[in-house]
């Protein structure tokens, strides 16, 4: 941050003010002519806390993906089925045991279970062929969303919320005045407790790739793959465990969508798009980048269907082409 900031000091200084003005639409109340522009201030928080919970659960697809792309250079389109895929098998563990963390968990260890035997048979069999990856792993994710059509139909389900997390929270945010009494937001606690997941699993995994052995072991096999192979380190069965850990991170992602959206066939295409644009804008292979990424493009989403309904859909696609215009590799991944 510090050498962003010496290298590029008018736009920290853009940054700055955008940030501060940022913090007071949030925090102060607004007064009455901009409320007439602009419209409710409840609204306006409920877009923008909607955006960053959208931009956590883009960011839990995108950052398996991320690592899969990103960091091995395998081209796997077949991420949102894997999405959808997990939600499924969430959802009929939810019903089955009633108990919302088993859905995490055994969508996680069956997915990341399904990860290991594409990156076994799949992509250990065409490293570096990315035209053959690419589809390859289309056609796998047609036959698992005909597969998912055919178990699970074309209705829509959702994953219900444990009876703990039900309900608003009371958040220390001013959505209006009345009379000399302040209005405090109240947001739902199952979407803070899912965003509150997401900045943990964040942090975890940007420190094990940064911060110990196994992720200076990832970066090494990236660089320079031969050499590291020459030293004795078996890369082809840490790339399988990364490759299994970014299926299952999409796994929980699927039960984390089917929480507070729903799921239903073409939802696998939408988060596949969503997870290309989020790595393209943040830069591939870079988790922090995934979640600068996710927030602008979950941003962008929602406060656009609220301000700019007509034209919601194209402002995700003109951050993208913005940030290719002026940086190609994205914002925080390599030249």
């Amino acid at each position: 941050m510090s050498s962003f900031i010496q290298r590029n000091p008018g736009w920290s200084f853009i940054l700055l003010l955008l940030a501060i003005g940022l913090l007071w639409l949030i925090i102060a109340p607004w007064p009455a002519g901009f409320e007439e522009v602009f419209g409710r201030k409840k609204i306006f928080l409920s877009a923008f806390f909607n955006g960053i919970t959208l931009g956590a659960l883009y960011f839990l697809v995108a950052s398996g993906f991320t690592l899969i792309f990103g960091l091995m250079k395998n081209v796997n389109l077949a991420h949102g089925s894997l999405y959808l895929l997990g939600g499924y098998i969430g959802f009929e563990l939810g019903e089955a045991t009633g108990y919302w963390l088993v859905s995490f968990l055994g969508a996680f260890v069956l997915i990341a279970a399904l990860g290991i035997v594409l990156q076994f048979v799949v992509f250990r069999r065409m490293e570096g062929e990315d035209l053959r990856q690419t589809l390859v792993t289309i056609g796998i994710s047609i036959v698992l969303a005909d597969i998912m059509l055919w178990a699970w139909g074309g209705n829509s389900y959702q994953i219900l919320t444990p009876d703990w997390l039900r309900g608003p929270m009371t958040l220390p945010v001013v959505s209006g005045v009345r009379g000399e009494e302040f209005i405090y937001l109240k947001y739902p606690m199952v979407r803070l407790a899912i965003l509150a997941g997401a900045i943990v699993i964040g942090v975890l995994m940007w420190l094990a790739l940064n911060r110990t052995r196994v992720g200076m072991l990832i970066r090494a096999g990236v660089d320079d793959r031969e050499m590291l192979q020459a030293t004795g380190v078996r890369i082809q069965y840490v790339f399988i465990a990364v490759f299994a850990f970014g299926a299952g991170l999409a796994g929980v992602a699927g039960v984390v969508g089917g929480t507070f959206q729903s799921l239903a066939p073409g939802e696998d295409v939408r988060f596949l798009l969503a997870s290309l644009v989020v790595v393209i804008v943040g830069g591939m292979g870079s988790i922090l980048g995934a979640a600068i990424g996710a927030v602008l493009i979950g941003l962008s989403e929602q406060l656009g269907s609220v301000y700019f309904p007509t034209y919601s859909v194209v402002f995700t696609f003109m951050i993208m082409v913005v940030v290719l215009a002026f940086r190609p590799q994205g914002l925080l991944g390599r030249a």
